[in-house]
């Protein structure tokens, strides 16, 4: 145990000793300011020697601790850029599909038009523009038949919500048809035969659907 300096000086000349109060305060005081109890390390120091403690014992690791703390904020920064590049044309395209139409305003095609257009495509392999016309040839088709109010400006789910509601039994259906356009026509994704021939159903048994059928 440590003594304070003058208590410890008064035992080594083997002199009992019995402090008042005052005596031991001035002692206690004096043991405190003692370098033994300083201060203990501010948190901003203990997270600074806990950060350098990552690195301690690394083979190889000469830069000097500031270098390393600048060449993790730098890796870090690149990688916040790096997502924000691949994420951002996500989002672009997401808003775009809440946003775009399914059939432009100004596009006055009749539902066979729209399927001759597919057709065309289909038969030169362009199957990104088989699977876009055909689903509009289903909406226009929908229309057409007054499944679907005309409604300028809307887009592929919407018209799917509210074909899906007259048609239940193809609700199914057209929400993957409308999931289809948007990832073909805004989401940037390729397109197959196969899903040319989904569309080709899909159309088919629009075409045929009533109305409250069971």
């Amino acid at each position: 145990m440590l003594l304070p300096a003058a208590l410890a000086g008064l035992v080594g000349a083997d002199v009992p000793v019995t402090p008042d109060r005052d005596m031991a305060r001035r002692w206690l005081i004096e043991e405190l300011s003692r370098p033994e109890y300083a201060t203990q390390p501010s948190l901003l120091q203990r997270l600074w020697d806990w950060f350098i403690g990552l690195f301690q014992g690394v083979p190889g690791l000469a830069a000097p601790p500031w270098q390393v703390l600048l060449g993790v904020v730098t890796v870090v920064a690149l990688v916040v850029l790096v997502a924000r590049w691949v994420t951002g044309p996500v989002r672009l395209a997401r808003a775009r599909r809440r946003a775009a139409p399914v059939v432009a305003p100004d596009d006055a095609r009749t539902a066979a038009q729209l399927r001759a257009a597919a057709d065309d495509a289909a038969a030169r392999g362009d199957w990104a523009t088989a699977v876009a016309e055909r689903f509009r040839a289903v909406v226009r088709g929908l229309e057409e038949r007054a499944v679907l109010d005309e409604e300028p400006g809307r887009t592929a789910q919407e018209a799917s919500l509210a074909a899906g509601a007259r048609l239940p039994e193809l609700a199914d259906a057209l929400h993957g048809g409308a999931t289809l356009f948007d990832d073909v026509v805004y989401g940037e994704h390729g397109a197959s035969a196969a899903d040319d021939v989904i569309l080709r159903e899909l159309d088919a048994q629009a075409g045929s659907a009533r109305v409250g059928a069971p």
